[in-house]
């Protein structure tokens, strides 16, 4: 379905109540497969999701989890980990696109018996749970943390714990330091010392409790887009968020103050304020919060400032090439880019086209990304709800804020 979204303007003050963080979630749903002591509150509806808790509460041999990235790297350490039990985990045209390699080389050193059904290195693969008693295993540092994520879930569960090397520049730290935090939050002993990580096995002394899942920063990125391309005084109020927050994605406060717009934190909430103008050049490293690069190129865009972000190796390997899919698409709008494999650069353009229909190609963030361009002219997006992978209120939750949108 296609969605024309007519140059708009937003209210003065707003309010969104966002949905639980999907990488909080997911990560939170598989430990609680292995520790069905503790309670959930505010989980992602999310299709991620949806899907995380169908696959974990399924009994079937084949479990299909379309685009679910994060889901195909945790489900497939969760499977190997349970005992004679036989799963093939497989997944969407893309899913079988993007690499699996890594993570299922570092758990078949821990003794993990995984086999690929069609390409090499790459989904579907068949998945033979057992106990796994070998307890170290060495990775790059510079995968995507999601494998590295994948092992801390699992890692208590060995019979022996888990002692992890990273080799070399550790990225993504936020994301592994996430899921070392919640591993902490529901009593489990960790360490990351250097390069070394280490999960002690249970001890039978993490204790039940009901953890409340953070709202999504990704999620949020949008607002802070929105908020910058805004009237000076302009408020937007978010839920529920905290200052101190796991995600790494919460460098959107500091980054934002480029665009003029403040975070105030209050309770469990934040107001994003536009205070003031901003044109100047943007430079950033966003290796560690890769995910809110789209959103940050399209402000940019949107203001006719050049960028120049780095640190984006990861997002070739995502729903779809979103370097590529940000070049096609903001060249469609008159915008000139230059991507390398690990980085944009975006010149700065004086027009932005109307009625140009962006593609998204099956990837949540770029509908989201470009969607607040509303503000600055009309634009037709293509497979609008694509939205709902991440956040299904997306399209409703944005007129309620003002954005004139016709389905």
């Amino acid at each position: 379905m296609h969605f024309t979204l007519q140059k708009s303007k937003i209210a003065k003050q707003s309010s969104i109540q966002i949905t639980g963080s999907k990488s909080e979630s997911n990560r939170l749903l598989l430990l609680q497969a292995l520790y069905p002591e503790f309670k959930l509150e505010n989980v992602s509806n999310s299709d991620d999701s949806n899907l995380m808790t169908n696959a974990l509460n399924s009994k079937s041999e084949i479990i299909d989890i379309h685009h679910a990235g994060t889901a195909m790297r945790f489900l497939t350490a969760y499977f190997s980990i349970q005992e004679n039990r036989e799963t093939i985990l497989t997944g969407s045209k893309r899913m079988k696109e993007r690499p699996i390699k890594i993570l299922v080389e570092a758990l078949q050193d821990l003794g993990a018996e995984i086999s690929y059904e069609e390409n090499e290195g790459f989904p579907p693969i068949k998945i033979k749970g057992k106990k796994l008693t070998k307890n170290k295993v060495s990775l790059k540092a510079n995968v995507s943390s999601q494998y590295i994520s994948a092992l801390l879930l699992i890692a208590s569960k060995l019979e022996n714990g888990l002692e992890l090397t990273l080799e070399g520049e550790i990225t993504s730290i936020p994301y592994i330091n996430m899921t070392l935090s919640l591993l902490d939050e529901i009593g489990i002993e960790t360490s990351f010392i250097g390069n070394t990580i280490t999960v002690k096995p249970t001890t039978n002394n993490h204790q039940p409790a009901t953890l409340v899942v953070e709202s999504d920063w990704s999620s949020a990125s949008y607002y802070f887009s929105i908020a910058a391309l805004s009237e000076v005084g302009t408020e937007i109020t978010l839920s529920s968020y905290k200052e101190n927050s796991l995600q790494g994605d919460s460098a959107l406060v500091e980054i934002y103050k480029h665009f003029g717009v403040s975070t105030i934190f209050n309770e469990n909430s934040l107001t994003l304020k536009k205070q003031h103008s901003n044109s100047e050049s943007l430079s950033l490293d966003l290796k560690n919060a890769p995910d809110i690069a789209q959103t940050i190129v399209l402000t940019c865009f949107a203001l006719g400032m050049p960028c120049d972000l780095i640190g984006l190796h990861t997002l070739k390997i995502k729903e779809t090439d979103r370097l590529v899919a940000l070049k096609t698409e903001i060249e469609k709008l008159g915008g000139e880019v230059r991507i390398t494999d690990k980085s944009l650069h975006l010149l700065a353009s004086k027009k932005i086209k109307a009625m140009v229909s962006i593609a998204t190609y099956n990837d949540h963030r770029m509908a989201m990304a470009f969607a607040p361009l509303a503000l600055k002219t009309s634009i037709v997006i293509e497979d609008a709800m694509v939205v709902s992978k991440s956040y299904p209120t997306f399209w409703e939750d944005l007129k309620s804020v003002g954005f004139q949108i016709i389905k």
